[in-house]
C-alpha cells in the first residue's frame, strides 16, 4: 500500500483515509515507504511491485519510488498507483477499453469483495470466463483475485469455479494464450483476439443472421468454429459475414477461428459493427450530458462498449427510455452501466412497462454495476423505462440488452 492511515507521519488517517492528522510529515513517511521496499526487493527478483492507495503522492514522488526499486532490481514492472503512470494501468472491478499502446490489467474479484466473506455472491462460470475474453479482447491482462478463507483455505466452490474455469481453457485455450487483443475492437457482442496468422472471434452471444464485421485487409484462407465445423465467409461492400451453423451456437463463447494469408499483428484495429440485440428500438432521455449528441440515449442501443449515455454531473435523478418497433415479449435484462468500477452510480432505480394505464412498474433494485442483469416473469409491452431514483452522481450507461426466453 502506498498509503498508510496508522503511520503517524502519513498526512490522513482512518476511517479510510478521510480524517487529517493534525501533525505529519509526508517526506518522512516516504522515506519509510522506500525502506519497506528495499526491503522486499531484498529477498530476490521480482516481476512487479503492486502499489494501491496513492493518497498524497504525486508524479515526482512516486518517481523516487520506482526509481529506486529500479536501482535495485532494474526489469522490475511497476503499476500506476505510486502517484507516478508506472509502467501499467489497473482498472478496477471492471474491463478496461481497448488499449494497444500501453499494457494493461483488469484486476476483479470472482465475488463481491476483495477479502473472503460468508456466502458472499460469487461470479457464475459464464461471468468469469467472458470477464476473461473481453479482457484479452481489450488486449489487457486479467488479474482474479480469491480471496482466502481465515484458515487461508481457498473455499471450496471458489476452487470447483476456477477448475471450472481450467477445463474450458483447456479445450479453448489457444484462442486466449499468447494472443493481442483486435483487430476489432470490442463490441457488446464480439471481441477478438490474435497471433500469427489467425484471428479468433469471439461470440459472446448468439445474433440472428450472419455475422457482421468490418472486412479484413487481406485475404481469409480458412474459417471454422474452434474445434468444430466450418464457417461459410463472404465479403461484400467491405462487410465480412459469418454464417454460423446453428449447432455450432456456445452459451459462453461461439470461437471462429480465421487463418489469414499475413501476420494479424499488422492489421490496424478496426471497429466492430455494432449489433443491438434489440434491432430498430429507440432510445430517449429525460436529461443528455451536455446535449452532446456523443452522449445520446440511443448510444445504449448501439451494440459499442465504448460508446454511452451521459447525465450531468450531479444528476440524482433520471429516466431512460427504449421504444420498441412492435409489441415485445422478454424475460430479463443486462444493463451495462459506466465508471462502475468500485460501486455504482445507480442507488435506487425501477424497470417499468408500458402499458393503458401508463408506466407500471416490475423490477425494482437498490444499484445497478458493471454488468448488472435480472431475471423476472415473462413482461410484454412496447417500450420500457430505467427510472433512476437515486444516484450518486450522474449515471451513465453504456449498453442496455433485452433476455429472451426463459
Amino acid at each position: 500500500s502506498t498509503c498508510d492511515w496508522h503511520h503517524p507521519d502519513f498526512p490522513l488517517t482512518s476511517p479510510g483515509g478521510k480524517k487529517k492528522r493534525e501533525t505529519h510529515n509526508l517526506d518522512r513517511y516516504t522515506e519509510y515507504l522506500k525502506e519497506q521496499t528495499k526491503e522486499l526487493l531484498s529477498y530476490g527478483p521480482l516481476f512487479t511491485l503492486w502499489y494501491d492507495v496513492p493518497q498524497q503522492f504525486d508524479k515526482t514522488r512516486g518517481a523516487g519510488i520506482i526509481n529506486m526499486a529500479r536501482a535495485i532490481q532494474p526489469d522490475i514492472v511497476i503499476n500506476n498507483r505510486t502517484g507516478h503512470p508506472g509502467d501499467y494501468d489497473t482498472p478496477e472491478q471492471r474491463i478496461g477499453g481497448f488499449q494497444i499502446d500501453r499494457p494493461w490489467e483488469t484486476c476483479m474479484t470472482i465475488c463481491k469483495q476483495w477479502a473472503w466473506k460468508p456466502n458472499d455472491t460469487m461470479k457464475s462460470l459464464k461471468e468469469c470466463l467472458q470477464t476473461l475474453i473481453r479482457t484479452n479482447g481489450g488486449d489487457g491482462n486479467l488479474l482474479f483475485n480469491v480471496g482466502p478463507e481465515p484458515s487461508g483455505v481457498i473455499e471450496p466452490r471458489q476452487v470447483e469455479r476456477l477448475k471450472e474455469m481450467g477445463a474450458w481453457l483447456a479445450k479453448n485455450g489457444e484462442s486466449l494464450y499468447g494472443t493481442r487483443g483486435g483487430p476489432w475492437k470490442p463490441a457488446s457482442h464480439v471481441v477478438s483476439t490474435r497471433k500469427g496468422d489467425k484471428i479468433y472471434v469471439h461470440l459472446l452471444r448468439k445474433v440472428e443472421g450472419p455475422v457482421t464485421l468490418p472486412a479484413l485487409p487481406v485475404a481469409i484462407t480458412s474459417a471454422k468454429v474452434l474445434n468444430g465445423p466450418s464457417v461459410a465467409h463472404s465479403v461484400k461492400d467491405d462487410i465480412l459475414s459469418l454464417e454460423v451453423p446453428a449447432n455450432a451456437w456456445d452459451e459462453i463463447d461461439t470461437i471462429v477461428e480465421l487463418t489469414i494469408s499475413g501476420d494479424s499483428m499488422e492489421i490496424a484495429p478496426l471497429k466492430a459493427s455494432a449489433q443491438s440485440n434489440i434491432p430498430g428500438a429507440k432510445a430517449t432521455a429525460s436529461v443528455i450530458y451536455g446535449n452532446n449528441p456523443e452522449f445520446a440515449a440511443d448510444m445504449v442501443l448501439d451494440g459499442d462498449l465504448d460508446t454511452r449515455w451521459a447525465t450531468p454531473n450531479g444528476t440524482k435523478k433520471c429516466w431512460l427510455q427504449i421504444d420498441f418497433t412492435k409489441e415485445t415479449t422478454f424475460s430479463g435484462i443486462q444493463i451495462e452501466e459506466a465508471w462502475a468500477g468500485h460501486s455504482s452510480r445507480v442507488k435506487k432505480f425501477e424497470l417499468q412497462k408500458k402499458s393503458a394505464n401508463g408506466w407500471e412498474t416490475f423490477h425494482s433494485g437498490g444499484g445497478l454495476g458493471a454488468h448488472f442483469k435480472a431475471t423476472f416473469e415473462p413482461v410484454t409491452t412496447s417500450a420500457i423505462r430505467l427510472n433512476i431514483l437515486n444516484a450518486s452522481e450522474g449515471p451513465t450507461i453504456k449498453e442496455v440488452m433485452l433476455i429472451q426466453g426463459k
